[in-house]
């Protein structure tokens, strides 16, 4: 569905040219939830706006559904807008109209669609953000939560084919967060609409996404399916990334752990492998004792994984390795 070839974004600031893309390819296919994460100014923003030519780019090409938009005209560009819906991260609701008349605003610019049918469509979108009861307040008379789906509904009013969310839940709290991100899986899911979201949560990434790209300095430093970067992360950025996320501070782990004796390993598990039993069973078969020292259960989108830091002694360890590793099970030795 979009795809950058050497595609970079330099600004023009004081005489001096500051780049804010460097050359970048990157491939979306269609029906993907896409997520862009980095810290502030690694460039998510740029390469966004640069998705529906909100800039223009220095150089490269950006192909959208096997078109150069890069090439488009004004009047080209204008159509080729509206299949790209936009969510932004404070709302940009206007305060004077009501809800359903924000929705409605690109339907009314658009200039397609009668009166009646205009109504109709935004019946249709109220209804699947769960606002059908609010059409008629105002901005001011809703939660953050609350806009953010108007938001969703006006992104979505045009049909678009790509749906572009810049930080969307960055305003919102946890448990609001939570019931977006789920609105937007459901979106992804049921219209087969490719999403791309930029944040700079890993949790969000961890939700909703796919895939994901981490940027850092105005270039992607890494990226490919979510469960692979998180759980094996190969750059510092993309580690300090997934730390935060688990709240873990590895120079003090490694003081904790200092003093335990054994081997220390970290398993990782995906899917059904997460519930297995397979500590108690290597055990057995191996004579090893184990201490677990620290781990997750949790979920990276519909899959779930597991993490655990283990100290390993006595028994057979060698074989206790290989029966890790051959149930499928990503086996790191930590020390």
């Amino acid at each position: 569905m979009i795809e950058f070839q050497d595609v970079q974004k330099t600004y023009r600031v004081a005489g001096r040219d500051i780049p804010a893309l460097r050359p970048t390819s990157l491939t979306i296919e269609n029906g993907q939830v896409f997520g862009l994460i980095g810290h502030s100014g690694a460039g998510k923003s740029t390469l966004l706006r640069l998705i529906n030519r909100l800039e223009a780019p220095t150089g490269g090409k950006i192909i959208v559904d096997g078109e150069e938009v890069t090439a488009f005209a004004a009047d080209k560009l204008r159509g080729f807008r509206q299949q790209v819906g936009m969510i932004f991260q404070h709302f940009n609701l206007l305060a004077s109209k009501t809800v359903a008349d924000n929705v409605a605003l690109p339907l009314h610019l658009a200039g397609e669609l009668s009166r009646a049918a205009i109504d109709q469509r935004v019946s249709e979108l109220l209804e699947r953000v769960g606002l059908s009861d609010h059409a008629r307040k105002y901005p001011a008379q809703l939660s953050g939560g609350q806009k953010q789906r108007v938001g969703i509904a006006r992104a979505l009013s045009t049909r678009p084919k790509i749906l572009l969310c810049d930080e969307a839940t960055s305003a919102l709290d946890p448990q609001t967060t939570a019931s977006v991100l789920q609105l937007l899986a459901q979106i992804n899911r049921e219209l087969n609409l490719t999403i791309v979201l930029i944040t700079h949560e890993m949790d969000v990434i961890r939700r909703v996404c796919d895939r994901v790209a981490v940027m850092d300095a105005g270039q992607i430093v890494e990226q490919g399916a979510v469960a692979d970067v998180f759980l094996h992360p190969q750059h510092p950025t993309t580690k300090r990334f997934v730390q935060e996320d688990e709240q873990v501070d590895e120079s003090e782990q490694r003081d904790d752990f200092a003093h335990v004796p054994g081997r220390i390993v970290r398993l990782t598990f995906q899917g059904d492998a997460t519930y297995a039993p397979l500590l108690g069973t290597v055990a057995r078969e191996t004579g090893v004792d184990y201490s677990i020292l620290a781990g997750r259960i949790d979920r990276i989108k519909d899959t779930p994984y597991g993490q655990l830091t283990l100290a390993v002694s006595g028994g057979n360890l060698e074989a206790a390795f290989d029966r890790f590793r051959a149930a499928d099970v990503h086996m790191e030795v930590l020390r």
